[in-house]
């Protein structure tokens, strides 16, 4: 019940953040005109949708035979002003979106901080938020996050690389909604993330706390802000611009708290002011079973899951691109299985690169931000990692289509179990380390019918910290943990956007510490879901 409920919420609000309402080009020129609403013309309403259609039909990646050649010709001119030749706003309208004093998103930060402290200090009544000059003069002598002055803490796994992160985005997004682009907003989930260290906590500062708080905060402060801004639109009014105030706010709280202290929740338009890419939502619910220790299929005990995952932005287009004009951000739930209710997080988001055709074949090229976040019974695992990834679409058929991506990235920060895992545990029962990750992912759309796909991560992981057993400063590196993980996948076409599926999970693991026994260990799951897949028509294909 819980399930359904969910995707039926769900499914009502996917529509608001798929397609980009824009205006049909002129296609003689390689620059689109305004997606502006005439007045004299009729029915606002009734206009974004003409302007939509028109949009679909020139700038859908797979319409017909000759969607390889759909694709933008090159061009000087492309990309190089604020609207590629599609009508895509390359950035948001500078005129709407104006940047404002520093002052404003520092003083958000401050304000982020002090209600948290407010909030653990006075309501939670936590220990470590009880600060006083004191402790500030302490923590303030400590230095910098790599100096004798820090240690690893021993908190647990969910609180140190999933609930920072989060607060990371925040501290992100204070800059982030005042107008400051993706580089210039980075540094303040640093500055964020530190003042907190010293200022709202009378313990010793922790390394891996700002670090995860900045790095993934930034990435999942990014792919929200992006979100959000597919939800955003100042041309509609009524209802639907009201339902779209409020999910916006909720997919990013410092937006909506700043589009109302700015005035914009009820600022109306005549043409389209926010960048907005193209964004394909998956949502899957049914069953997931944990195999026993014999591992036959569907042998263990079993769990509800609902699934989401989104892909924004067509990697395939040719064009110039900004930081995070395409990524993929999928979540995982595991409900029944105790507090370990968010199995998996993963994501990655483009940074730089370019693209590239070979005859039929399309390639993106690019360096990535990553993070993995898996936090389950068989494993806890979480990196931070940075590479390369190359990904290409081989067209098979007239609406068929091979798609493929392969990545590898260095990891300088992961947190990793050692051993079986407790659900009880509550402290560290995990260590630190750092090293690689790669990772292939392939899928075959088969049309609209099928699709085959095929995961694959790989990490490996050097530890150089012991598991709860307290602060080793400076110490060797401890051992070496290497994990796998093999993802076969199909879905089936039941009726337009929903599915049947199946997903079959494979970890293997290995962990070799200096002065314990070697602990090898492989575990199967399975899960059988309904999906629905929201495709905007233009990003057709499962890129992932």
């Amino acid at each position: 019940m819980r399930t359904i409920l969910f995707s039926a919420l769900f499914i009502l609000t996917a529509k608001c953040l798929i397609g980009q309402d824009t205006v049909a080009p002129d296609t003689t020129k390689h620059v689109a005109k305004l997606d502006t609403i005439n007045r004299n013309l009729g029915n606002a309403d009734q206009q974004l949708k003409d302007i939509k259609a028109a949009k679909i039909k020139l700038h859908s990646d797979s319409i017909g035979p000759d969607s390889v050649r759909s694709q933008p010709q090159k061009s000087s001119k492309v990309d190089t002003i604020v609207q590629n030749k599609y009508g895509d706003l390359l950035r948001d309208d500078s005129v709407y979106n104006k940047k404002y004093s520093l002052w404003r998103p520092f003083l958000e930060v401050c304000g982020d901080n002090l209600a948290l402290s407010l909030i653990d200090s006075r309501i939670l009544n936590l220990g470590f938020s009880k600060v006083n000059v004191i402790s500030w003069n302490r923590t303030l002598r400590a230095g910098f996050p790599w100096g004798p002055g820090w240690e690893w803490d021993q908190d647990r796994f969910g609180n140190n690389f999933l609930s920072h992160p989060i607060m990371g985005n925040f501290y992100f997004n204070d800059a982030r909604c005042n107008g400051y682009n993706f580089w210039a907003s980075a540094p303040f989930a640093l500055v964020g993330s530190y003042m907190w260290k010293i200022f709202g906590e009378n313990g010793t500062p922790e390394r891996e706390d700002i670090v995860n708080t900045t790095v993934d905060g930034i990435l999942l402060g990014e792919i929200l802000y992006r979100i959000s801004s597919n939800v955003l639109d100042d041309r509609t009014h009524g209802r639907e611009r009201v339902f779209r105030e409020i999910l916006a706010g909720l997919i990013d709280p410092m937006r909506g708290f700043n589009r109302l202290i700015q005035g914009k929740t009820f600022r109306t338009t005549n043409k389209e002011i926010y960048q907005k890419e193209p964004l394909n939502i998956s949502l899957y619910g049914g069953i997931h079973a944990i195999n026993d220790r014999s591992n036959a299929i569907l042998s263990g005990k079993t769990s509800e899951m609902v699934n989401v995952q989104f892909d924004y932005g067509n990697p395939f287009e040719e064009r110039l691109r900004n930081p995070f004009d395409f990524f993929k951000l999928r979540v995982e739930t595991d409900i029944g299985v105790g507090r370990k209710i968010i199995d998996n997080v993963t994501g990655y988001g483009f940074l730089f690169g370019s693209n590239s055709q070979s005859g039929n074949v399309s390639f993106l090229k690019a360096g990535f931000l990553y993070y993995d976040y898996w936090d389950n019974t068989t494993f806890e695992l979480s990196t931070i990692a940075i590479g390369g990834g190359v990904f290409s679409k081989v067209p098979i058929g007239k609406t068929s289509n091979l798609y493929t991506n392969v990545h590898v990235g260095l990891v300088p920060l992961a947190g990793n179990s050692t051993g079986p895992i407790t659900d009880t545990s509550q402290f560290r029962d995990y260590s630190f380390g750092y090293g690689w990750e790669a990772k292939a992912e392939s899928s075959l759309s088969l049309g609209k019918v099928a699709t085959v796909g095929i995961t694959y991560y790989y990490y490996m992981i050097h530890l150089f910290n012991n598991t709860g057993q307290g602060e080793i400063v400076g110490a060797p590196t401890l051992g070496n943990n290497s994990i796998g993980i093999l993802k076969p996948k199909i879905t089936l076409q039941v009726y337009k956007s929903m599915s049947v599926g199946f997903e079959y999970y494979l970890y293997s693991q290995a962990h070799y510490q200096e002065g314990s026994p070697t602990y090898i260990a492989v575990q199967t799951e399975q899960k059988i879901f309904i999906q629905f897949y929201f495709e905007d028509p233009q990003r057709r294909g499962h890129y992932n």
